[in-house]
Formats: C-alpha cells, structure tokens, sequence
C-alpha cells in the first residue's frame, strides 16, 4: 500500500527542492553587503509619515475591484481564441462561439459604459 503513495511523496519531495534550491543559492552565492540606504524604509520614494494604518479612499478600491473585473475578461478570450480556428470548421459551430463570445463582449461592454457613465473610472 506504501507503494501507492510513493510517487505523491517523491512528487512533494521534488517540488519543495526545486521551490527552496534558488533561495537557498540565492543565500549562499548572492553578494550580501547592506548599507543605510539599502536598509532604509521604501514607500513611494519618500519617508513614511503617517502610521502604516491609514485610511485609503474608497475610489482605489473600486479601482482595484474594476480593474479585476475587466481584466478577467482576457481569461475568458485568450482560450476563445486560442480554438478561434477550430470553431470555424463548422458553420453551426461557428456561429454558435462567435454570437457566445459577442453575446459575452456585449454584457461586458454594457457594465463597462455603465461604470464609466457613474464616473467609477474619473479619479480627481
């Protein structure tokens, strides 16, 4: 029965050493020589200021979310067509996948005018 499971250790064992060999040569090999600079705190190119618990507007996370949003949309389109091709072999296969994908595009195109016609993507 240990024999079953041997491949799915080996397979454990293989990935951490693959995960952890360029951080442990990173450690040994990599030139380590800090300075004041080097060490300093980085936020935006300027010494922090205020606590790192501040508020932030409520605009840059719809932002975020927004962006999100529609960047998923490539997720969606890069496999539809990366089988472009293939959908036009058959008529009715064919306009099945191009109305799907314009049926798709169309909703997305609709929640994008609708978020730009709220004034979502205007930051003053």
């Amino acid at each position: 029965m240990l024999n079953n499971y041997f491949p799915v250790l080996l397979f454990i064992i293989v990935g951490l050493a693959i995960g952890s060999a360029p951080m442990v040569m990173g450690r040994l090999l990599a030139p380590n020589r800090p300075d004041p600079q080097k060490l300093s705190p980085y936020e935006c190119g300027f010494d922090a200021f205020e606590e790192a618990r501040m508020r932030f507007d409520v605009r840059y996370y719809l932002i975020a979310i927004l962006f999100i949003l529609f960047d998923l949309e490539v997720a969606f389109l890069l496999p539809w067509a990366a089988v472009a091709k293939e959908l036009a072999s058959d008529d009715a296969v064919r306009l099945f996948g191009f109305s799907g994908m314009f049926v798709f595009l169309g909703i997305l195109e609709i929640g994008f005018l609708y978020v730009w016609k709220k004034g979502a993507l205007d930051w003053d």
